[in-house]
């Protein structure tokens, strides 16, 4: 299986045990939007909240052993609109080691969440 195959089902089921086989204890991830940087703790603890973004027709762009290009349309907890998610990953050790994300919002009318 696919190392995005496995975070995307891991996810979507709230798997904190199978996410935290995935990502590489020395995982950084820089998300579109805040302007901060999330380690592994951080992305495991969002994953298992209640406030954890669903997403919907996932895809794999590309994959090799050495880095991921991942798109979703990404649908947030927390009264932000959905987004056009695209995912880059770095692997190391058969695990994620770095994501970096870019959003395109789906609405006309956006506004990020915290910006008034």
């Amino acid at each position: 299986m696919s190392i995005i195959t496995a975070y995307n089902e891991a996810w979507k089921t709230g798997d904190v045990e199978a996410l935290a086989e995935i990502i590489h204890d020395e995982f950084v991830f820089n998300p579109h939007v805040g302007g901060i940087t999330l380690g592994k703790s951080d992305l495991l603890g969002f994953a298992g909240s209640d406030n954890a973004p669903t997403s919907e027709n996932d895809r794999i762009l590309f994959e090799s052993d050495e880095v991921g290009v991942a798109h979703s349309v990404v649908h947030f907890a927390n009264d932000s609109d959905s987004e056009a998610v695209l995912s880059f990953m770095r692997f190391k050790d058969g695990k994620i080691v770095s994501m970096e994300t870019g959003a395109t919002p789906l609405s006309d009318d956006y506004k990020l969440v915290g910006s008034e």
